[in-house]
């Protein structure tokens, strides 16, 4: 809706709306008020995964951003990007990132579980790696190879998988 420039506010406000409502609402209903949370998503939600972890590391530990799309500058009809969008784009903000902010993110984890198949692209799931590991951020890629497709059913696995595997340690 609307214009390049309202949308890419739109991101952010997307990304300041989950940190300054969603995490309250969820702390509150844990009873719990400094809750360390998870991120999951398949494929723009595997963006919105990686950015709320690299941008507010103090709230986010982790994600599990499956068959992401990392590099949106595809999607927008813009010659030019705003500071909303940088802000809000961790391929592009992450490699900027310093001090405190960074030494944090350090201590997180994530993972990027993607298929090779059917409308499956992995390097942009590699190209946020070298991102994240260029900055010490620990992270993985898990390649379910070429058999495995952009869709519902391969989520539908990856994830349990993962959650499980978190569990457990």
């Amino acid at each position: 809706l609307g214009n390049p420039r309202h949308q890419m506010w739109l991101q952010n406000q997307f990304h300041q709306y989950v940190r300054h409502e969603v995490v309250p609402a969820v702390r509150a209903d844990c009873k719990s008020p400094d809750v360390t949370l998870w991120a999951a998503g398949a494929s723009i939600g595997a963006f919105h995964s990686v950015a709320v972890v690299c941008r507010f590391p103090d709230v986010f530990s982790r994600a599990c951003a499956m068959s992401g799309t990392f590099d949106l500058r595809r999607f927008y009809e813009a010659a030019e990007f705003s500071d909303d969008f940088w802000v809000s784009s961790p391929v592009h903000f992450v490699p900027t990132l310093s001090g405190r902010h960074l030494d944090v993110l350090r201590t997180r984890f994530i993972l990027m579980p993607s298929g090779e198949g059917r409308a499956e692209d992995i390097s942009e799931t590699w190209r946020m790696a070298n991102v994240l590991g260029a900055k010490g951020v620990p992270n993985r890629v898990d390649s379910w190879g070429k058999d495995t497709h952009h869709d519902w059913p391969t989520w539908r696995e990856m994830l349990p998988k993962y959650l499980g595997e978190w569990v457990k340690s």
